[in-house]
């Protein structure tokens, strides 16, 4: 699950790419830019970058020190996703001194990256837009999957019991608006705040697969993923409505116990101002009792 990050940094020296040097020209030609991108996430350690591992943020930030020739500048993201987990449209903003356009930077940048991430679009933005404190509010799409499929393995959570989708509905209600999810995150609730408002949780039953949506404000670490195991959960019948609302009430482990694997987690969208948020839920891919496309 994503959860909110403190900063974003181009890595230090003992960890920056050999191909790249700093620019002592840095000076006022510094822009800033919009980033839209996608990734795979089962090969990373998560989007913050980290010193003894790979992660989405690192592999970005050698690209861009490649095709800039520095390591003088700033990527920040509009949050974390952590191991395995995917995004259809993460954001981050991007201040560096280049006179390259935007299209011909994405492009550039595009081939000195994996495979499994692509950047999407690059704009330019604002000098005070910021990818984090700028969003209003962001969407996670979970994907559970009501058979065995071995194309779509990856991005799904493979769950054999017979779910009733009814009571998990009936159970989202309880997730909604402000509330504190202590019972339902990694981070310690004595270094930071637990309450997250919830705008909407919506499901969608498409042939084999089962989308969750989730619209919050920001999301906790593993929050989502938690409330995914909770739900399945009550699906299958062996959690009671009365005790998923009893979560609330006092600090549970139980929810950790449950948590949903990160292979059907995708950061869907970052919403800011004057952006329309999705109508339809839509699955990455859909499975039905045969075939996947």
């Amino acid at each position: 699950m994503g959860r909110v990050q403190t900063a974003d940094l181009f890595p230090p020296a003992s960890i920056r790419p050999s191909n790249v040097t700093i620019n002592p020209n840095r000076n006022n030609q510094m822009a800033r830019f919009k980033l839209i991108l996608e990734y795979e996430g089962t090969r990373y350690s998560g989007w913050q970058i980290q010193k003894n591992a790979r992660t989405v943020q690192g592999e970005l930030s050698s690209a861009f020190g490649s095709v800039l020739n520095t390591s003088e500048f700033e990527l920040y993201g509009a949050g974390r996703t952590d191991a395995g987990v995917h995004a259809l449209q993460q954001v981050a903003h991007l201040e560096a001194a280049t006179m390259l356009a935007p299209e011909i930077l994405r492009r550039k940048v595009n081939d000195e990256l994996p495979s499994d991430i692509n950047i999407l679009e690059i704009s330019k933005a604002a000098p005070q837009f910021h990818a984090r404190h700028d969003a209003l509010s962001r969407s996670y799409l979970y994907q559970i999957s009501r058979r065995r499929t071995a194309f779509g393995k990856k991005f799904v959570w493979w769950i054999k019991d017979q779910l009733d989708i009814n009571r998990m509905r009936s159970a989202t209600k309880l997730f909604t608006g402000m509330k504190d999810f202590r019972s339902f995150t990694a981070d310690d609730p004595e270094e930071k705040s637990t309450k997250v408002h919830i705008e909407h949780i919506e499901i969608r039953e498409l042939g084999d697969i089962i989308l969750i949506r989730f619209i919050g404000s920001h999301f906790l670490w593993k929050m989502v993923r938690q409330v995914v195991g909770v739900l399945a959960e009550v699906g299958r019948g062996k959690l009671t409505l009365e005790q998923a609302a009893s979560f609330f009430d006092r600090s549970s482990d139980q929810p950790a116990k449950l948590t949903a694997p990160p292979s059907g987690l995708f950061l869907e969208r970052v919403y800011y101002k004057g952006d329309k948020k999705l109508e339809s839920l839509e699955p990455v891919m859909t499975i039905d009792s045969g075939a996947i496309r």
